[in-house]
């Protein structure tokens, strides 16, 4: 490649591909969560989901390989890599925002108070407070009780801010030309996801089999699955794309000086880590 050239990659299948397989999913996922049923699709969804991921990598990872990546696509997918986390934020924003928005305006407003506190007339034996152990409309069952924060949400906490150093830590290691420890730490890190997955799920079941919080138990369990789901979500992409890390740093496709992969997959790692720091402070603590 000349010095003043930039790479236009080939046209490429794998973003729409990527989006149908998607779609598919969410559709199966509707489904299962309306009627009861869909989850063959959900799974095909899936699959088709994760097929994708993988040839898409391989294809982003033959392209490197082939030295057809200059300084200004470098330049290109750094800003690409930043402007993604951005929309990553401003996704979490609005859960965040919507549960801010329920705990300050519309519970107490439900209750009475505030200038909109006239919608009390709808159930004026309601009281506010949060977590909504007791919805307003008797026809819906809150939870029975919610998670002390000072069990798995403290477990869990402990062990993505843990993640984020020992993937720091690989991080540091790349850049100093040391494969070995790079590859122990990253691996480290990649248990540590997974343990952080178990552990959710483990919750899941504990939130549906004994605490009564379920996607039906009012705002606090439809608050509580929409956050806490969208990261776990984030926490499996974010495993699987450490996992592809580790094979291409136990393949020899990183110097300290071009590691570009290895650096993106580390900015999004510890974006999910931040995230699930404010949701352990905001669902779980306060």
């Amino acid at each position: 490649m000349s010095g003043g050239s930039y790479y236009v990659p080939a046209t490429s299948k794998w973003p729409v591909l990527g989006s149908l397989a998607l779609g598919v999913m969410m559709i199966g996922t509707g489904m299962v969560l309306v009627h009861g049923r869909g989850t063959l699709i959900t799974l095909v969804g899936l699959v088709g989901v994760i097929a994708v991921m993988a040839l898409w990598f391989r294809d982003v990872v033959l392209e490197s390989r082939s030295g057809l990546y200059d300084a200004q696509m470098d330049r290109s997918f750094r800003w690409g890599m930043g402007w993604f986390i951005f929309s990553e934020v401003m996704f979490f924003a609005a859960f965040f925002g919507a549960l801010f928005y329920v705990r300050t305006f519309a519970v107490p407003w439900l209750a009475g108070e505030g200038t909109k506190g006239a919608t009390a007339l709808l159930w004026p034996e309601f009281t506010a407070h949060w977590p909504l152990l007791s919805p307003p409309d008797s026809s819906i069952a809150g939870p029975t009780q919610v998670f002390s924060p000072w069990h798995l949400p403290l477990v869990n906490t402990l062990i993505l801010v843990s993640s984020s150093i020992t993937l720091t830590v690989a991080h540091e290691a790349l850049k100093e030309g040391k494969r070995k420890i790079c590859r122990n730490w990253l691996a480290g890190t990649i248990l540590l996801g997974l343990t952080f997955i178990v552990i959710q799920g483990v919750e899941y079941y504990e939130a549906y089999a004994h605490y009564g919080i379920t996607l039906q138990a009012g705002i606090y369990g439809a608050t509580f699955f929409i956050l806490t789901g969208f990261h776990g979500v984030h926490v499996i992409v974010g495993t699987l794309i450490l996992i592809v890390m580790l094979f291409r740093v136990m393949r020899y496709h990183f110097s300290p000086e071009d590691h570009f992969g290895f650096e993106a997959s580390c900015w999004y790692w510890h974006f999910v880590d931040v995230v699930w720091v404010g949701l352990f402070l905001f669902v779980y603590v306060f």
